[in-house]
């Protein structure tokens, strides 16, 4: 009994040690972002929000973290909306070479980034796409894909396929079906998939320095050069908003899974 107690102590303080080396770097860049000297360093001799300031008040930083949002979001668009298609078809059809199918569409999950971004830089630089935000966008979708369909392929599965059958007995067209029937069932897991391939994009560096060329300069592209160029404590206050966002994609995920498991609690 005691040495039970004793081992699961010392797996918690294993984990907390662990959480604690993960969570250490990011807890360095938010207290530096806050840094009043000129330079940056860790601890800081003075706090101020003059970095924010600075990063708000630089037309170029806002550029960029316009660049990310807008591509973000269309990536967000197109991948969620194609990953649900290929999602739903993959858990109805009974097709062949399904299996297949998939692993193609989650072989970007393996392939490394920089294949990728290589591959579509050539076939950018043919059509004279560089820079062009809406291919950007398409690029980013290609990694986001298998995100989102890893995602939906599981929202999916708590579908009742007998509800869609129920459906059409009582009258109900294929549309109707996948409208009033599938996409409210399934809301909760698309929300998520939207919030996930927002943030792959968004935090997307390798493609976007291959594709991104100066008129379409993204937010982490931007970091980038500024660490290529200069260390300034502006880089520590960008590097906060983007931990900042993605704590918050995280937490309207977290909300919206308990949302769905109290509804399913309740249904019961």
């Amino acid at each position: 009994m005691t040495g039970s107690i004793l081992r699961l102590a010392a797996i918690r303080m294993l984990v907390i040690l662990l959480c604690t080396a993960m969570l250490a770097p990011i807890a360095i860049v938010i207290i530096a972002s806050f840094s009043g000297d000129g330079y940056l360093k860790f601890p800081p001799e003075s706090f101020s929000l003059r970095w924010y300031i600075r990063f708000l008040g630089d037309p170029r930083w806002i550029a960029s973290l316009w660049n990310s949002f807008l591509v973000a979001a269309m990536t967000c668009l197109l991948s969620t909306a194609l990953g649900f298609l290929a999602a739903y078809a993959m858990a109805r059809g009974a097709f062949s070479f399904r299996r297949v199918i998939t692993a193609l569409l989650l072989m970007p999950l393996i392939v490394p980034h920089v294949v990728t971004a290589i591959a579509m830089y050539f076939l950018s630089a043919r059509l004279g796409l560089i820079g062009f935000r809406p291919w950007i966008a398409v690029a980013h979708s290609v990694v986001a894909l298998p995100v989102v369909l890893v995602i939906l392929q599981s929202a999916l599965k708590t579908v009742d396929p007998n509800l869609e059958r129920a459906a059409m007995i009582f009258g109900c067209s294929r549309m109707g079906v996948f409208r009033r029937v599938v996409l409210p069932l399934a809301l909760p897991g698309l929300i998520s998939a939207m919030l996930f391939s927002f943030l792959t994009s968004f935090d997307e560096l390798v493609i976007s320095i291959f594709l991104a060329g100066i008129r379409a300069e993204t937010l982490p592209v931007r970091i980038w050069n500024s660490l290529l160029l200069e260390v300034e404590p502006t880089i520590a206050a960008v590097s906060s908003l983007l931990i900042g966002v993605t704590c918050l994609a995280l937490i309207m995920e977290w909300a919206v899974r308990q949302t769905r498991e109290r509804n399913a609690t309740a249904m019961r």
